[in-house]
Formats: C-alpha cells, sequence, structure tokens
C-alpha cells in the first residue's frame, strides 16, 4: 500500500539540529567556574565530573526525573548547596547560568539552508526531552509546535508524547513524520506511535541493524531529507 502523503514533519533538537555534546561540555565547565565564583563551597567539594555523578545518583532515586533534565540539575544542586552549608539564594543564578550556555548551539551547516524549504512543504514542529529554548536560539520562528517532556511530564520514547504532539497539530499519526538521531528515543518510540521515522544517522552507523531497528529511512544530512520527503510527497496518496 502506498504510504500517505505526511502532513507534518516534527524533530528532536539535541543531535539533530545540532551537536549537543561540546555544547553541553563547555557550558558544565563555564558553570562550575561560576559557581567558583558565587558558591565556592559547591565548587572546592564537588568537581564537574562528581557533580554530574550526583544528578544521576538522583536519578535513580527519581527515575521521573528524566522527563525534565533541568528540573533534576535544580534538585542535585539543592542537595551539594544543602551539604556543604552554601547561600541557596545563588542557586537560581547558577540555573539561569547553565540555561543561558546551554542554549548557545550551532545548528549543522546543512540545517538552516533546508529548513525554510521544508517549512514551506509541511507543517513543522518539534518534540524534543530536552530544555533547548528555541526563541533564545532563534529558531522559533520555523517551528508551529513544540512539545517538551517538561511539559509534558513523560519522556520519549513513550508513545503517548509523540501522539499528544499530532493530536495538538490537528494530524494523525499516520500523516506525520518525525527525525531524530536516537533509534530507540526517535525511531521506535516515534513508529511505536504510528509515524513514520526518520533516522538522522550523520556517522554512518550500523546499530540500526545490530539493534533490530528498521527506520522508515535513513538520512545522513538533511539535504537527503528534503529528497526523501519531496519523495514521499510525490508517490504518495491523499
Amino acid at each position: 500500500m502506498t504510504a500517505r502523503r505526511p502532513l507534518a514533519l516534527l524533530f528532536d533538537l539535541d543531535d539533530t539540529l545540532w551537536p549537543i555534546g561540546p555544547v553541553i561540555a563547555a557550558a558544565e565547565t563555564s558553570w562550575h567556574a561560576w559557581l567558583a565564583q558565587h558558591a565556592p563551597k559547591v565548587a572546592q567539594a564537588f568537581s564537574v565530573a562528581e557533580l554530574r555523578v550526583r544528578r544521576m545518583a538522583l536519578l535513580e532515586r527519581r527515575p521521573e526525573l528524566i522527563a525534565d533534565l533541568y528540573q533534576l540539575r535544580r534538585e542535585a544542586l539543592e542537595e551539594v548547596f544543602a551539604e556543604t552549608g552554601e547561600d541557596r539564594a545563588h542557586i537560581e543564578g547558577a540555573m539561569q547560568h547553565f540555561a543561558f550556555k546551554r542554549n548557545l548551539v550551532v545548528p549543522f551547516a546543512d540545517v538552516m539552508p533546508v529548513l525554510p524549504l521544508l517549512q514551506g512543504m509541511l507543517r513543522l514542529g518539534v518534540i524534543t526531552n530536552g530544555n533547548a529554548d528555541l526563541e533564545v536560539i532563534g529558531m522559533d520562528h520555523h517551528f508551529e509546535y513544540k512539545l517538551s517532556s517538561s511539559q509534558f511530564g513523560s519522556a520519549k520514547p513513550d508513545p503517548a508524547i509523540f501522539q499528544t504532539a499530532c493530536a495538538a497539530m490537528g494530524v494523525a499519526p499516520q500523516d506525520a513524520v518525525y527525525v531524530g538521531d536516537d533509534l530507540r528515543l526517535d525511531v521506535q518510540g516515534a513508529q511505536a506511535a504510528g509515524l513514520r521515522a526518520v533516522w538522522m544517522n550523520r556517522s554512518g552507523s550500523s546499530a540500526h541493524l545490530e539493534a533490530g531497528v528498521t527506520p522508515d529511512a535513513i538520512c545522513s544530512t538533511f539535504d537527503e531529507l528534503l529528497a526523501w520527503i519531496r519523495g514521499q510527497m510525490q508517490d504518495s496518496r491523499a
């Protein structure tokens, strides 16, 4: 059976629209330097790596915080502030500093030329487990809808977050395509919800074969994504 013509295209953000690892590493280094200046008891007692260990330990105790990584960071910070006797008045400033640095992302070179072309063809949206702020980043005008796991209360790969986004955009899951870099969170999550899923595989990995996951398409660039979308729209039926 011919696939239905896609009406909406939804995206993951981190490592799909921009690389996130270097951004987080730089943000955490800057964040620790901020703590050294404003909350020295915490910075002296905990390195960047040790603060990360504390967040992971908290996540083990509170697995529901996977849906809100910003809140996870805040609550772990509250713990170490209390343990070291540091002034809690600095917690909000620390969180604001990290949020600012975390949003200093640079899209992959092929993203910005292609997004407007896709926007002219389909309705665009975002579903993310992260806390990037598209308005701060300056990309919000490309997307008519955004749903984060912190807003929804549950994270990908929960099919409900995909279905809720489709309902909010007024499209059936079968008429939507989701694009992401993570086989479990993005591809399997979207497919379980009834969407088609494109695996953004910039590295040429064969992990899908090892994992037994079959994306509806595999693209290494946004130019390839654009070509695939054009093909879907030409070959499909309404």
